[in-house]
């Protein structure tokens, strides 16, 4: 199982909402509700930030008003209060109504960590990690923040895990963190579950029914990577019953997402017919983008050298306005 410390996804609405790799990370999605301009924590999600019930500030926050909520905070942060230090921290982290600060996120969330919020040690975790790959500092944070419960935590937990001990000794110490984070519905964990149910990874054995579970899970998540390999089991019938038009489907939501082997998988599935009606242009134009993304598939070079200039020039055109999606 490859191992790279990753957090689960979390997008802002906008560019300027995220921090640039390796310094703190934006919400995940299942703890973001859309208001105007910005993803914000869900109602009722104080506890995000250390607070077991709605506040001013965070209440502030919720609205969008970023400079309220700061306002709010400051002093009862100044006053030693946990959860005003993680919103101030996540407010000048994100630039929500104030310019990008990095240091004084990171003083706010030093903090709050120090009085065991799990956000703020996640974070804190994360940006030591970013410095020094080796921090004790770090690891000691990201495992209370997990053995606390949080979900992005407790992946990120496994994963050093795995980096730390690798073999069969890591991989069952980092296999209960992955279970909890994937039932908490981080989609990185589910999908690292059905890795290790196709692999047969200690401390389970092989399961491809159980690793189907996982992977719809993770790809009705968006995971595009877990899309395509369910896809495949449902093609070939792997893991439960074989369902090729719903094999086809999966496989289309990850090409469309960009993933360039279900392009080329796609690809095929529309030439022969598979799970949908052949339609030789078509596929022909996602072998085109899988190719642009340095794929060569020797029997898919085939097909499209055996096609005419004609319907080579026209896939050339969808494939333009497939990547314009």
């Amino acid at each position: 199982m490859a191992v790279l410390l990753v957090l689960a996804a979390g997008n802002s609405a906008s560019a300027q909402d995220d921090p640039p790799p390796g310094r703190f990370a934006a919400p995940s999605a299942e703890q973001e509700a859309v208001t105007p301009g910005v993803r914000l924590p869900a109602t009722p999600a104080p506890s995000r930030f250390g607070a077991p019930d709605p506040d001013p500030a965070y209440g502030a926050f919720q609205r969008g008003l970023f400079l309220t909520a700061r306002n709010l905070a400051l002093p009862r942060a100044e006053d030693g209060d946990a959860a005003a230090q993680t919103l101030l921290a996540e407010i000048y982290a994100r630039g929500l109504g104030v310019a990008v600060d990095f240091d004084e996120a990171r003083k706010w969330y030093a903090q709050a960590a120090r009085q065991g919020v799990p956000e703020a040690q996640l974070q804190m975790a994360l940006t030591l990690l970013s410095e020094d790959e080796g921090s004790e500092e770090a690891r000691s944070l990201m495992k209370a923040a997990a053995d606390a419960g949080h979900g992005k935590a407790m992946f990120n937990h496994a994963q050093l895990l795995l980096s730390d001990r690798p073999g069969a000794s890591g991989q069952r110490a980092a296999f209960d963190y992955f279970r909890r984070a994937a039932e908490a519905g981080i989609a990185d964990a589910q999908y690292a579950m059905a890795q290790y149910y196709v692999q047969g990874t200690p401390p389970v054995f092989f399961d491809d029914a159980e690793a189907r579970t996982w992977l719809e899970k993770a790809a009705r998540q968006g995971f595009d990577s877990a899309q395509r390999e369910l896809g495949l089991m449902l093609l070939e019938g792997t893991g439960g019953p074989r369902d090729r038009e719903a094999g086809y489907l999966w496989t289309a939501r990850a090409a469309h997402s960009g993933n360039v082997a279900a392009q080329a998988q796609i690809a095929k599935l529309l030439w022969t017919g598979i799970g949908v009606a052949p339609d030789d242009t078509q596929a022909a134009a996602w072998y085109v983008l899988a190719r642009r993304a340095g794929l060569r598939d020797p029997v898919l070079e085939d097909f499209w050298l055996g096609l005419s200039p004609q319907t080579q020039q026209e896939a050339i055109g969808r494939a333009n306005r497939l990547r314009a999606r």
